[in-house]
Protein backbone atom coordinates (compact mmCIF):
# COMPACT_ATOMS: atom_id res chain seq x y z
CA UNK A 1 0.00 0.00 0.00
CA UNK A 2 2.82 2.39 0.92
CA UNK A 3 4.59 1.57 -2.34
CA UNK A 4 1.45 2.41 -4.37
CA UNK A 5 1.01 5.67 -2.46
CA UNK A 6 4.62 6.62 -3.19
CA UNK A 7 4.13 6.02 -6.93
CA UNK A 8 0.95 8.16 -6.97
CA UNK A 9 2.70 11.00 -5.15
CA UNK A 10 5.65 10.79 -7.51
CA UNK A 11 3.36 11.04 -10.55
CA UNK A 12 1.55 14.01 -8.99
CA UNK A 13 4.87 15.76 -8.46
CA UNK A 14 5.58 15.41 -12.18
CA UNK A 15 2.23 16.95 -13.08
CA UNK A 16 2.83 20.01 -10.94
CA UNK A 17 6.51 20.51 -11.67
CA UNK A 18 7.01 24.12 -12.82
CA UNK A 19 8.24 24.66 -16.36
CA UNK A 20 10.95 26.97 -15.06
CA UNK A 21 12.97 24.03 -13.74
CA UNK A 22 13.09 22.32 -17.13
CA UNK A 23 16.53 22.76 -18.70
CA UNK A 24 17.05 24.32 -22.12
CA UNK A 25 19.68 22.69 -24.37
CA UNK A 26 23.07 24.41 -24.29
CA UNK A 27 24.02 23.03 -27.72
CA UNK A 28 21.64 23.44 -30.66
CA UNK A 29 21.84 24.51 -34.32
CA UNK A 30 21.22 28.08 -35.50
CA UNK A 31 20.13 29.43 -38.87
CA UNK A 32 17.51 27.67 -40.97
CA UNK A 33 16.84 24.23 -39.49
CA UNK A 34 13.67 23.28 -41.44
CA UNK A 35 12.62 24.44 -44.90
CA UNK A 36 10.01 23.00 -47.26
CA UNK A 37 9.98 25.42 -50.20
CA UNK A 38 6.77 24.13 -51.77
CA UNK A 39 4.86 24.58 -48.50
CA UNK A 40 6.13 28.08 -47.64
CA UNK A 41 5.28 31.62 -48.65
CA UNK A 42 8.82 32.39 -49.78
CA UNK A 43 10.48 35.76 -49.41
CA UNK A 44 12.98 37.71 -47.34
CA UNK A 45 12.68 37.95 -43.55
CA UNK A 46 13.83 40.94 -41.50
CA UNK A 47 14.40 41.03 -37.76
CA UNK A 48 16.32 43.09 -35.16
CA UNK A 49 19.31 41.23 -33.73
CA UNK A 50 19.84 40.93 -29.97
CA UNK A 51 21.99 43.49 -28.22
CA UNK A 52 21.39 46.24 -30.81
CA UNK A 53 23.62 44.61 -33.42
CA UNK A 54 21.54 45.91 -36.29
CA UNK A 55 18.77 44.89 -38.67
CA UNK A 56 19.22 41.48 -40.30
CA UNK A 57 17.72 40.50 -43.65
CA UNK A 58 17.84 36.79 -44.51
CA UNK A 59 16.67 34.54 -47.31
CA UNK A 60 14.72 31.34 -46.72
CA UNK A 61 17.94 29.35 -46.29
CA UNK A 62 19.08 31.66 -43.51
CA UNK A 63 21.77 33.43 -45.52
CA UNK A 64 22.29 37.03 -44.41
CA UNK A 65 21.71 39.07 -47.56
CA UNK A 66 21.99 42.48 -45.87
CA UNK A 67 23.00 43.65 -42.42
CA UNK A 68 22.29 47.27 -41.46
CA UNK A 69 24.60 47.54 -38.45
CA UNK A 70 23.80 51.22 -37.97
CA UNK A 71 20.03 50.67 -37.55
CA UNK A 72 18.88 49.52 -34.14
CA UNK A 73 15.89 47.48 -33.05
CA UNK A 74 14.86 45.54 -29.91
CA UNK A 75 12.50 46.46 -28.43
CA UNK A 76 11.26 47.92 -31.69
CA UNK A 77 10.69 46.02 -34.92
CA UNK A 78 12.81 46.71 -37.94
CA UNK A 79 10.54 46.87 -40.96
CA UNK A 80 11.41 46.81 -44.62
CA UNK A 81 9.52 48.88 -47.20
CA UNK A 82 9.19 48.41 -50.96
CA UNK A 83 12.41 49.39 -52.71
CA UNK A 84 14.72 47.99 -50.05
CA UNK A 85 14.17 50.80 -47.55
CA UNK A 86 14.44 49.91 -43.86
CA UNK A 87 13.16 51.65 -40.74
CA UNK A 88 14.56 51.63 -37.23
CA UNK A 89 16.54 53.96 -34.99
CA UNK A 90 20.07 55.32 -34.73
CA UNK A 91 20.23 55.25 -30.93
CA UNK A 92 18.59 54.09 -27.70
CA UNK A 93 18.01 56.42 -24.76
CA UNK A 94 19.15 53.92 -22.12
CA UNK A 95 18.68 54.07 -18.33
CA UNK A 96 15.85 51.53 -18.47
CA UNK A 97 13.55 53.70 -20.57
CA UNK A 98 13.10 51.26 -23.47
CA UNK A 99 12.80 54.10 -25.95
CA UNK A 100 14.73 55.47 -28.91
CA UNK A 101 16.08 58.89 -29.76
CA UNK A 102 14.65 58.86 -33.29
CA UNK A 103 12.80 56.91 -35.95
CA UNK A 104 14.56 56.83 -39.31
CA UNK A 105 14.11 55.42 -42.79
CA UNK A 106 17.29 54.46 -44.62
CA UNK A 107 17.91 53.35 -48.17
CA UNK A 108 19.65 50.14 -49.21
CA UNK A 109 23.06 51.72 -48.60
CA UNK A 110 22.16 52.97 -45.12
CA UNK A 111 21.65 56.63 -46.02
CA UNK A 112 18.95 58.36 -43.97
CA UNK A 113 16.14 59.56 -46.24
CA UNK A 114 13.60 60.39 -43.50
CA UNK A 115 13.96 61.12 -39.80
CA UNK A 116 11.74 62.10 -36.91
CA UNK A 117 13.01 63.08 -33.46
CA UNK A 118 11.03 66.16 -32.44
CA UNK A 119 8.66 64.73 -29.84
CA UNK A 120 10.36 66.20 -26.78
CA UNK A 121 13.57 67.97 -25.71
CA UNK A 122 15.11 65.65 -23.10
CA UNK A 123 17.68 66.60 -20.44
CA UNK A 124 19.05 63.41 -18.91
CA UNK A 125 21.53 63.61 -15.98
CA UNK A 126 25.06 64.28 -17.19
CA UNK A 127 23.98 64.83 -20.82
CA UNK A 128 23.23 67.80 -23.03
CA UNK A 129 19.56 68.51 -23.86
CA UNK A 130 18.62 66.39 -26.88
CA UNK A 131 15.57 66.23 -29.09
CA UNK A 132 14.14 62.73 -28.99
CA UNK A 133 11.26 60.84 -30.55
CA UNK A 134 10.91 58.78 -27.36
CA UNK A 135 9.64 56.14 -29.77
CA UNK A 136 9.19 52.57 -28.56
CA UNK A 137 7.87 49.18 -29.64
CA UNK A 138 5.94 50.04 -32.81
CA UNK A 139 5.18 52.39 -35.69
CA UNK A 140 3.19 52.30 -38.95
CA UNK A 141 3.67 54.09 -42.26
CA UNK A 142 0.65 55.31 -44.23
CA UNK A 143 -0.51 52.99 -46.99
CA UNK A 144 -0.34 49.83 -44.90
CA UNK A 145 -2.22 49.31 -41.63
CA UNK A 146 -0.02 46.68 -39.96
CA UNK A 147 3.59 46.98 -41.12
CA UNK A 148 3.79 43.69 -42.97
CA UNK A 149 3.01 42.63 -46.52
CA UNK A 150 -0.64 42.96 -47.56
CA UNK A 151 -1.61 42.60 -51.23
CA UNK A 152 -2.45 46.03 -52.65
CA UNK A 153 -1.49 47.92 -49.47
CA UNK A 154 2.12 49.00 -49.88
CA UNK A 155 3.51 51.44 -47.30
CA UNK A 156 4.59 54.77 -48.75
CA UNK A 157 8.33 55.41 -49.06
CA UNK A 158 8.62 59.06 -50.14
CA UNK A 159 5.63 60.74 -48.51
CA UNK A 160 2.76 60.12 -46.11
CA UNK A 161 1.99 60.09 -42.42
CA UNK A 162 3.64 57.88 -39.79
CA UNK A 163 1.91 56.58 -36.68
CA UNK A 164 4.39 56.41 -33.80
CA UNK A 165 4.16 54.85 -30.35
CA UNK A 166 6.06 57.04 -27.88
CA UNK A 167 6.33 57.99 -24.21
CA UNK A 168 5.39 61.10 -22.27
CA UNK A 169 5.92 61.74 -18.56
CA UNK A 170 2.74 62.79 -16.77
CA UNK A 171 1.35 63.17 -13.26
CA UNK A 172 -2.04 61.55 -12.60
CA UNK A 173 -2.81 61.89 -8.86
CA UNK A 174 -6.04 59.88 -9.19
CA UNK A 175 -4.08 56.95 -10.63
CA UNK A 176 -0.90 57.09 -8.53
CA UNK A 177 1.31 59.44 -6.55
CA UNK A 178 4.30 58.47 -8.75
CA UNK A 179 5.42 59.98 -12.03
CA UNK A 180 4.15 57.95 -15.00
CA UNK A 181 5.99 57.18 -18.20
CA UNK A 182 2.75 57.15 -20.15
CA UNK A 183 2.12 55.61 -23.54
CA UNK A 184 1.54 58.28 -26.16
CA UNK A 185 0.47 57.72 -29.77
CA UNK A 186 1.27 60.44 -32.28
CA UNK A 187 0.65 60.75 -36.00
CA UNK A 188 3.23 62.86 -37.79
CA UNK A 189 3.42 64.30 -41.29
CA UNK A 190 6.29 63.60 -43.69
CA UNK A 191 7.86 66.93 -42.66
CA UNK A 192 7.65 66.07 -38.95
CA UNK A 193 4.56 67.97 -37.76
CA UNK A 194 2.49 66.25 -35.05
CA UNK A 195 -1.03 66.00 -36.48
CA UNK A 196 -2.78 63.90 -33.83
CA UNK A 197 -2.00 62.47 -30.41
CA UNK A 198 -3.49 60.21 -27.74
CA UNK A 199 -2.46 59.53 -24.14
CA UNK A 200 -3.34 56.26 -22.43
CA UNK A 201 -3.80 57.73 -18.94
CA UNK A 202 -6.47 60.14 -20.23
CA UNK A 203 -8.67 57.07 -20.74
CA UNK A 204 -7.90 55.16 -17.55
CA UNK A 205 -11.57 55.14 -16.48
CA UNK A 206 -12.55 53.43 -19.77
CA UNK A 207 -10.23 50.46 -19.24
CA UNK A 208 -12.35 48.35 -16.91
CA UNK A 209 -10.05 47.97 -13.91
CA UNK A 210 -11.52 46.62 -10.66
CA UNK A 211 -11.10 48.57 -7.44
CA UNK A 212 -8.52 46.02 -6.29
CA UNK A 213 -6.52 46.45 -9.48
CA UNK A 214 -6.70 50.25 -9.19
CA UNK A 215 -5.43 50.04 -5.62
CA UNK A 216 -2.45 47.89 -6.65
CA UNK A 217 -1.67 50.09 -9.65
CA UNK A 218 -1.74 53.18 -7.41
CA UNK A 219 1.02 51.69 -5.25
CA UNK A 220 3.03 49.85 -7.92
CA UNK A 221 2.56 51.39 -11.41
CA UNK A 222 5.54 49.65 -12.99
CA UNK A 223 7.91 52.11 -11.30
CA UNK A 224 11.67 51.81 -11.82
CA UNK A 225 14.15 53.87 -9.87
CA UNK A 226 16.58 53.94 -12.82
CA UNK A 227 14.14 55.95 -14.93
CA UNK A 228 12.24 57.62 -12.09
CA UNK A 229 8.83 56.79 -13.52
CA UNK A 230 6.21 54.08 -13.88
CA UNK A 231 5.64 52.29 -17.20
CA UNK A 232 2.17 51.36 -16.01
CA UNK A 233 0.59 50.00 -19.21
CA UNK A 234 3.54 49.09 -21.44
CA UNK A 235 1.84 49.22 -24.83
CA UNK A 236 3.89 47.12 -27.26
CA UNK A 237 1.80 47.05 -30.43
CA UNK A 238 -0.17 49.65 -32.36
CA UNK A 239 -1.72 49.58 -35.81
CA UNK A 240 -4.63 50.85 -37.86
CA UNK A 241 -7.58 48.54 -38.42
CA UNK A 242 -7.67 49.23 -42.13
CA UNK A 243 -10.62 48.35 -44.40
CA UNK A 244 -12.63 45.48 -42.92
CA UNK A 245 -15.92 43.62 -43.21
CA UNK A 246 -17.19 44.67 -39.77
CA UNK A 247 -17.20 48.36 -40.67
CA UNK A 248 -18.67 47.58 -44.09
CA UNK A 249 -21.54 45.87 -42.24
CA UNK A 250 -22.20 49.03 -40.23
CA UNK A 251 -20.21 48.56 -36.99
CA UNK A 252 -18.65 51.98 -36.38
CA UNK A 253 -16.24 50.57 -33.77
CA UNK A 254 -14.20 49.13 -36.60
CA UNK A 255 -13.69 52.27 -38.67
CA UNK A 256 -10.58 51.73 -40.85
CA UNK A 257 -8.86 54.75 -39.27
CA UNK A 258 -9.33 53.44 -35.73
CA UNK A 259 -6.28 52.14 -33.90
CA UNK A 260 -5.83 48.84 -32.07
CA UNK A 261 -3.27 48.54 -29.26
CA UNK A 262 -2.41 46.12 -26.49
CA UNK A 263 -1.10 46.75 -22.99
CA UNK A 264 1.36 44.12 -21.86
CA UNK A 265 1.26 45.05 -18.18
CA UNK A 266 -2.53 45.36 -18.06
CA UNK A 267 -3.53 42.24 -20.06
CA UNK A 268 -5.75 44.41 -22.26
CA UNK A 269 -6.43 44.90 -25.97
CA UNK A 270 -8.20 48.10 -27.02
CA UNK A 271 -9.54 49.83 -30.11
CA UNK A 272 -9.28 53.62 -30.05
CA UNK A 273 -11.74 55.70 -32.04
CA UNK A 274 -9.48 58.02 -34.02
CA UNK A 275 -12.07 60.78 -34.24
CA UNK A 276 -12.75 61.10 -30.50
CA UNK A 277 -9.95 59.19 -28.76
CA UNK A 278 -12.48 57.07 -26.89
CA UNK A 279 -12.02 53.35 -26.32
CA UNK A 280 -14.77 51.66 -28.33
CA UNK A 281 -13.73 47.98 -28.04
CA UNK A 282 -11.90 46.22 -25.23
CA UNK A 283 -10.81 42.71 -24.28
CA UNK A 284 -9.52 42.33 -20.70
CA UNK A 285 -8.41 42.93 -18.04
CA UNK A 286 -11.18 40.74 -16.54
CA UNK A 287 -11.46 37.49 -18.51
CA UNK A 288 -14.27 36.18 -16.30
CA UNK A 289 -16.73 39.01 -17.01
CA UNK A 290 -18.75 37.17 -19.69
CA UNK A 291 -19.14 33.59 -20.94
CA UNK A 292 -17.39 34.57 -24.18
CA UNK A 293 -14.38 35.94 -22.29
CA UNK A 294 -14.19 32.85 -20.09
CA UNK A 295 -14.16 30.66 -23.18
CA UNK A 296 -11.48 32.81 -24.81
CA UNK A 297 -9.42 32.29 -21.67
CA UNK A 298 -7.01 34.48 -19.74
CA UNK A 299 -4.63 36.40 -21.97
CA UNK A 300 -1.38 37.41 -20.29
CA UNK A 301 1.36 39.85 -21.31
CA UNK A 302 0.33 39.67 -24.97
CA UNK A 303 2.21 41.15 -27.92
CA UNK A 304 1.47 42.22 -31.49
CA UNK A 305 -2.32 42.35 -31.27
CA UNK A 306 -3.72 43.46 -34.64
CA UNK A 307 -6.56 42.93 -37.07
CA UNK A 308 -5.67 40.71 -40.03
CA UNK A 309 -5.95 43.03 -43.02
CA UNK A 310 -8.27 42.62 -45.96
CA UNK A 311 -6.69 40.53 -48.69
CA UNK A 312 -5.19 37.95 -46.33
CA UNK A 313 -6.76 34.70 -45.06
CA UNK A 314 -8.65 35.37 -41.83
CA UNK A 315 -9.23 39.02 -42.70
CA UNK A 316 -11.10 40.86 -39.95
CA UNK A 317 -10.07 38.50 -37.16
CA UNK A 318 -7.73 39.53 -34.36
CA UNK A 319 -4.29 37.89 -34.35
CA UNK A 320 -2.23 38.08 -31.15
CA UNK A 321 0.72 36.37 -29.49
CA UNK A 322 -0.62 35.52 -26.02
CA UNK A 323 2.68 35.22 -24.18
CA UNK A 324 1.67 33.88 -20.82
CA UNK A 325 4.46 34.66 -18.39
CA UNK A 326 3.47 37.32 -15.89
CA UNK A 327 1.35 40.48 -16.09
CA UNK A 328 -1.74 42.25 -14.76
CA UNK A 329 -2.89 44.13 -11.67
CA UNK A 330 -5.20 42.59 -9.06
CA UNK A 331 -5.63 42.14 -5.34
CA UNK A 332 -2.68 40.46 -3.57
CA UNK A 333 -2.77 36.67 -3.68
CA UNK A 334 -0.38 33.81 -2.82
CA UNK A 335 1.21 33.94 -6.28
CA UNK A 336 1.43 37.73 -6.22
CA UNK A 337 1.89 39.12 -2.70
CA UNK A 338 1.76 42.74 -3.92
CA UNK A 339 -0.94 42.29 -6.56
CA UNK A 340 1.44 43.03 -9.45
CA UNK A 341 1.96 40.48 -12.24
CA UNK A 342 -1.11 38.85 -10.76
CA UNK A 343 -1.76 36.48 -13.67
CA UNK A 344 0.85 33.85 -14.51
CA UNK A 345 1.15 31.00 -17.00
CA UNK A 346 4.21 29.08 -18.17
CA UNK A 347 3.26 28.67 -21.83
CA UNK A 348 2.24 30.73 -24.85
CA UNK A 349 -0.53 30.71 -27.45
CA UNK A 350 -0.96 32.39 -30.80
CA UNK A 351 -4.67 33.21 -31.07
CA UNK A 352 -6.84 34.21 -34.00
CA UNK A 353 -10.32 35.17 -32.82
CA UNK A 354 -13.47 36.88 -34.01
CA UNK A 355 -13.63 40.42 -32.54
CA UNK A 356 -17.42 40.34 -32.24
CA UNK A 357 -18.05 36.91 -30.69
CA UNK A 358 -14.52 36.41 -29.27
CA UNK A 359 -14.67 32.86 -30.60
CA UNK A 360 -11.22 31.36 -31.29
CA UNK A 361 -10.95 30.62 -35.01
CA UNK A 362 -7.40 29.24 -34.98
CA UNK A 363 -4.58 28.86 -32.50
CA UNK A 364 -1.03 27.56 -32.24
CA UNK A 365 0.18 26.04 -28.99
CA UNK A 366 2.52 23.30 -27.83
CA UNK A 367 -0.46 20.93 -27.92
CA UNK A 368 -1.40 21.74 -31.52
CA UNK A 369 2.29 21.27 -32.35
CA UNK A 370 1.99 17.69 -31.12
CA UNK A 371 3.52 17.86 -27.66
CA UNK A 372 2.05 16.08 -24.66
CA UNK A 373 -0.98 17.94 -23.23
CA UNK A 374 -0.30 19.94 -20.07
CA UNK A 375 3.07 18.36 -19.22
CA UNK A 376 4.69 19.75 -22.38
CA UNK A 377 2.81 23.06 -22.68
CA UNK A 378 5.99 24.97 -21.83
CA UNK A 379 7.60 23.76 -25.07
CA UNK A 380 6.01 26.68 -26.90
CA UNK A 381 6.76 29.60 -24.62
CA UNK A 382 8.08 33.12 -24.81
CA UNK A 383 7.20 35.13 -21.71
CA UNK A 384 8.07 38.43 -23.40
CA UNK A 385 8.43 40.07 -26.87
CA UNK A 386 7.26 37.92 -29.89
CA UNK A 387 4.59 38.27 -32.60
CA UNK A 388 2.68 36.71 -35.47
CA UNK A 389 2.11 37.62 -39.14
CA UNK A 390 -0.55 36.15 -41.41
CA UNK A 391 0.93 35.23 -44.80
CA UNK A 392 -0.93 35.32 -48.14
CA UNK A 393 -0.98 31.52 -48.48
CA UNK A 394 -2.72 31.10 -45.12
CA UNK A 395 0.41 30.18 -43.19
CA UNK A 396 1.44 32.15 -40.11
CA UNK A 397 4.93 33.47 -39.40
CA UNK A 398 5.46 33.24 -35.64
CA UNK A 399 8.25 34.88 -33.66
CA UNK A 400 8.88 32.92 -30.46
CA UNK A 401 11.12 35.74 -29.41
CA UNK A 402 12.73 34.71 -26.13
CA UNK A 403 14.50 31.79 -27.82
CA UNK A 404 15.36 33.66 -31.02
CA UNK A 405 13.11 31.26 -32.91
CA UNK A 406 11.02 32.13 -35.98
CA UNK A 407 8.71 29.54 -37.53
CA UNK A 408 6.27 29.40 -40.42
CA UNK A 409 3.36 27.10 -39.68
CA UNK A 410 0.49 25.88 -41.85
CA UNK A 411 -3.19 26.15 -40.86
CA UNK A 412 -2.97 22.54 -39.66
CA UNK A 413 -0.01 23.45 -37.41
CA UNK A 414 2.83 21.89 -39.40
CA UNK A 415 6.18 23.67 -39.24
CA UNK A 416 7.40 24.25 -42.80
CA UNK A 417 10.21 26.70 -41.96
CA UNK A 418 12.21 27.20 -38.79
CA UNK A 419 15.06 29.59 -38.09
CA UNK A 420 17.11 30.18 -34.94
CA UNK A 421 18.93 33.50 -34.67
CA UNK A 422 22.72 33.13 -34.34
CA UNK A 423 23.07 36.68 -32.99
CA UNK A 424 23.68 36.79 -29.24
CA UNK A 425 23.53 39.93 -27.14
CA UNK A 426 27.25 40.00 -26.36
CA UNK A 427 30.10 38.34 -24.51
CA UNK A 428 28.86 36.12 -21.68
CA UNK A 429 25.24 36.93 -22.60
CA UNK A 430 23.51 33.73 -23.57
CA UNK A 431 20.42 35.22 -25.16
CA UNK A 432 19.59 35.55 -28.85
CA UNK A 433 16.15 37.10 -28.50
CA UNK A 434 14.23 38.36 -31.52
CA UNK A 435 11.68 41.10 -30.81
CA UNK A 436 9.56 40.57 -33.94
CA UNK A 437 10.21 39.30 -37.47
CA UNK A 438 8.49 40.12 -40.77
CA UNK A 439 8.38 38.30 -44.13
CA UNK A 440 8.21 40.38 -47.34
CA UNK A 441 8.07 39.39 -51.02
CA UNK A 442 11.30 39.16 -52.98
CA UNK A 443 10.32 42.01 -55.28
CA UNK A 444 10.29 44.46 -52.39
CA UNK A 445 14.09 44.22 -52.52
CA UNK A 446 15.04 44.97 -56.17
CA UNK A 447 18.71 45.22 -55.19
CA UNK A 448 18.84 41.41 -54.88
CA UNK A 449 18.17 38.56 -57.27
CA UNK A 450 15.66 35.96 -56.24
CA UNK A 451 17.76 33.44 -54.31
CA UNK A 452 17.96 29.74 -55.01
CA UNK A 453 15.62 27.93 -52.60
CA UNK A 454 17.11 24.73 -51.21
CA UNK A 455 15.11 22.43 -48.97
CA UNK A 456 16.47 21.90 -45.46
CA UNK A 457 15.63 18.50 -44.03
CA UNK A 458 16.62 18.23 -40.36
CA UNK A 459 18.34 15.12 -39.01
CA UNK A 460 16.59 12.62 -36.79
CA UNK A 461 17.16 14.03 -33.30
CA UNK A 462 17.36 10.56 -31.80
CA UNK A 463 20.42 9.85 -33.97
CA UNK A 464 22.08 13.27 -33.95
CA UNK A 465 25.42 13.32 -32.14
CA UNK A 466 28.02 16.07 -31.70
CA UNK A 467 31.27 14.92 -33.26
CA UNK A 468 33.89 14.20 -30.62
CA UNK A 469 37.49 15.33 -30.94
CA UNK A 470 40.01 12.52 -30.62
CA UNK A 471 43.08 13.27 -28.52
CA UNK A 472 46.41 12.88 -30.37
Amino acid sequence: MKKKLFVVLALCSLVFIPATVVGFPSVYPTGTTIYKPDKCWNGFTIYPSAGHQGAILIDMNGNVVRHWKEILGEPVPNKILPGGYVMGSTGARGAGHQEFVDLVQVDWNGNIVWKFNKTELIKDPGKEPTWMARQHHDWQREGNPVGYYVPGMDPLVDRGKTLILAHKNVKRPKMTDKLLEDDRIIEVSWDGKILWEWLASDHFDEMGFSEGAKNTLYRFPGYRKSRGSGDWMHVNSMSYLGPNKWYDAGDERFHPDNIIIDGRSTNTMLIIEKKTGKIVWRVGPDYTATPALRKLGQIIGQHHCHMIPRGLPGAGNILVFDNGGWAGYDVPNPGSPYGTNAAKRDHSRVLEFNPITLKVVWQYTARTAGFMPRLDDYKFYSGYISGAQRLPNGNTLITEGADGRIIEVTPDHKIVWEYISPYYAGKNKNWNLVYRAYRVPYDWVPQLKRPVEKAVIPPDNSKLRVQQLVSP
